[in-house]
């Protein structure tokens, strides 16, 4: 069930009060003009009336395809401390809760910024798992290691049996592309399998660069 409340905001840039409706559950299954909106930025985003200023809401959401079997919590942080101690926090309620036993097959998703939340949608609708994606991102960037501390990498589209990824060089401000078959994509997702991955969550998993490296590591020492 997708959930809002009404909040009154201040402006930032020009101090005018206004209110927000923010959204704190969005369930794709009865809203799916809500998901639109989301993947469109238009969720959880102040536009001030008066100065056209724009400013995510920080409030915690959470995102739920029973479709496709996926759940997303999204909580903002200030420090790297915080991160896990909402991480942790998270994984406590859901445990003490007992949900976890409703969900088993699911994959349960803890993010920390609105373009990740955005990524693992565009992944899982594409009918890809995010921890190839990950890996994948990761074995792009190394194609470059000289500039690969300048650089970020996204998923961009499926297309053509082709995954785009979309890389952004912070100190040359420019982005580039970057095609990878999908037949490497199965071929890694295959030995990820082998390695020991799972492709459903036994509890919220942060599916991150930290994960693939973890994950190449695994890989390195069963292949």
């Amino acid at each position: 069930m997708s959930i809002n409340i009404k909040q009154q905001v201040k402006c930032p840039k020009c101090g005018q009060l206004s209110e927000v409706t923010v959204w704190q559950s969005v369930t794709a299954d009865d809203s799916p003009d809500l998901k639109e909106d989301l993947l469109k930025g238009k969720i959880n985003i102040f536009h001030c009336p008066s100065c056209s200023a724009a400013a995510l809401m920080p409030n915690p959401m959470l995102y739920t395809d029973s479709g496709k079997k996926l759940m997303i919590t999204f909580s903002h942080f200030s420090t790297e401390q915080e991160k896990y101690r909402l991480f942790e926090s998270v994984k406590t309620a859901s445990k003490d809760s007992g949900e976890l036993a409703g969900i088993e097959d699911y994959n349960l998703r803890f993010v920390t910024t609105y373009n990740e939340l955005l990524e693992k949608l565009l992944i899982f609708d594409c009918g890809l798992h995010d921890k190839v994606i990950e890996l994948l991102k990761l074995l792009v960037l190394m194609q470059d290691t000289e500039n690969m501390p300048n650089r970020v990498c996204m998923f961009g589209k499926l297309e053509n049996n082709e995954i785009e990824f979309m890389v952004q060089d912070k100190k040359e401000e420019r982005i580039y592309t970057s095609k990878v078959p999908l037949g490497t994509y199965e071929t890694v997702k295959e030995q990820l399998r082998q390695s020991g991955i799972k492709y459903k969550s036994f509890d919220w998993e942060m599916v991150d660069a930290d994960y693939a490296s973890n994950m190449l590591y695994g890989m390195n020492n069963n292949l």
